[in-house]
């Protein structure tokens, strides 16, 4: 459904001095520099996949789905989204894709959700049974009826979010690309959202592209992720393969009845930190589970203990240091 060869966007930015003569200065001369926010990414998706494209603030994420939307040209490479060449912004691929933009609103702010739906209606062609049949159904689905009739602008930040994903539904796209939606959403929201599209996923096999930080996101609706950091691609796998790589170690919290702990310099070799509250933590290889918790039972007394899996984001900001070249 979606094929990315060797796609690269490279943005050219004036570098203005500070000051008013560097900026009369500027008028004659100017000096540039070249950012590639996405650099020679490649990778396939398939019809109904639902994919995390994951990386920090600044990695190219938002780019690479803006070229794929067709809202920016890519400097060199190319991408095929069922079949379509984004770039020539055809009507019948507009026809069959959305973008959802987690901190950008396609709605119209002082008016009444169902309004652009309307609107949206008629700019996509769609039947008023056709339209009914949709909105009914996405709106059960997220439980917003009520709110239809509601000004936009006085919708909480998670009935805004429902209302975007209803717009860019409407017309049943085939590929969904979904960046930070649930950006500032509560819990509840969050995990209202989530269960929409896991849902609406599994019955309709939208093909999903999906950005965000919040590790929950990731770890209930993708299997598989792909890792961009400074506009290049670093993985591209399972998630368990993912979780798997910190699955080598495990983090050891325990709480001493009485500090300083006297078996510290047995720890060391697992870098002990010590807390605010008085937990110190480990991190131990798997394999040396069992000997790191018989010293410290064994070095003095312990008010509680408890072993836990690295968290995903650990593991993935891991991944992102070993990418980068040490500091000089």
């Amino acid at each position: 459904m979606i094929e990315v060869e060797n796609l690269t966007r490279i943005f050219r930015t004036y570098k203005k001095p500070p000051g008013f003569w560097a900026g009369v200065r500027g008028l004659f001369h100017r000096e540039f520099e070249e950012l590639a926010a996405a650099k020679d990414i490649s990778f396939t998706i398939a019809e109904g996949e639902f994919v995390g494209f994951l990386g920090p603030n600044g990695a190219g994420k938002t780019t690479t789905l803006k070229m794929l939307a067709g809202l920016i040209h890519p400097t060199s490479g190319k991408a095929r989204v069922a079949g379509f060449d984004p770039v020539k912004r055809e009507n019948a691929y507009r026809r069959l894709f959305a973008l959802v933009l987690g901190q950008k609103n396609q709605l119209w702010w002082d008016l009444p959700a169902q309004e652009s739906f309307l609107l949206l209606r008629h700019i996509y062609g769609l039947s008023a049974e056709q339209y009914k049949a949709t909105l009914d159904e996405l709106v059960e689905l997220l439980g917003v009826r009520e709110k239809l009739s509601t000004m936009v602008r006085e919708l909480s930040l998670g009935e805004r979010m429902k209302m975007e994903l209803i717009a860019a539904l409407l017309h049943r796209p085939r590929v969904l690309f979904l960046d930070e939606p649930t950006i500032g959403l509560d819990v509840v929201s969050q995990r209202a959202v989530r269960g929409f599209l896991r849902e609406y996923n599994r019955k309709y096999r939208t093909t999903i592209l999906l950005t965000s930080h919040y590790m929950a996101d990731i770890q209930e609706l993708c299997d598989r992720v792909i890792v961009i950091d400074k506009g290049r691609k670093i993985y591209d796998g399972g998630l368990d393969r993912l979780e798997s790589a910190g699955g080598r170690k495990k983090i050891l919290r325990f709480r001493p009845v009485a500090l300083p702990f006297p078996g510290m310099e047995a720890l060391a070799a697992y870098a002990p930190k010590p807390t605010d509250d008085g937990e110190i933590i480990l991190h131990v290889p798997s394999g040396e589970i069992v000997a790191a918790t018989g010293r410290i039972l064994a070095a003095g007394a312990v008010a509680d203990i408890a072993i836990t899996d690295v968290p995903l984001e650990d593991i993935i900001a891991d991944l992102f240091g070993a990418q980068r070249p040490a500091a000089v």
